[in-house]
């Protein structure tokens, strides 16, 4: 089993506590799919919680596409999974349009980043099925419930 450390820093007010962050994204790292691509013993995850403007700079330099976007990934190496970045402001208007809680979406999107990290992703339709799958296993773990259409 590991031990993951999650670093979170809110760039911007939000809502959200730190140990929530923690814990979604340590419950996730139980999940046993998600255990299995774990780094053994201790790991660490880095989460910063930003505005539109600091994820749009990003997503314009690291992934060519000029747009704020949601959750950015950014791979790590050795023990050091790797770097979440999420727009809070994303987090508000998705929360809104799904109709569920902020801390809901919050959650979604820290374990969303969490599987990319890990190396899932969502190009064709089985690959979307699965990750779809990981994410409401390892949701269910903390308790949180997206909206029925968000997934």
């Amino acid at each position: 089993m590991t031990l993951i450390e999650v670093d979170v820093v809110k760039a911007v007010a939000s809502t959200v506590r730190p140990a929530f962050v923690r814990g979604v994204i340590g419950r996730a790292a139980a999940v046993p799919e998600v255990a299995a691509r774990m780094p053994a013993g201790e790991a660490s995850v880095a989460v910063r919680i930003m505005g539109d403007p600091e994820i749009r700079r990003l997503n314009r330099t690291f992934a060519g596409e000029d747009h704020a976007t949601d959750v950015l990934s950014f791979t790590g190496s050795g023990d050091h999974v790797g770097d979440l970045a999420i727009s809070w402001p994303a987090v508000v208007r998705q929360a809104r349009q799904y109709r569920h809680p902020q801390r809901t979406e919050l959650a979604l999107l820290c374990v969303h980043g969490l599987l990319h990290l890990l190396g899932w992703d969502h190009a064709t339709a089985a690959e979307a099925r699965e990750m779809t799958r990981l994410t409401v296993a390892a949701l269910a773990l903390s308790d949180v419930k997206p909206a029925a259409r968000r997934l």
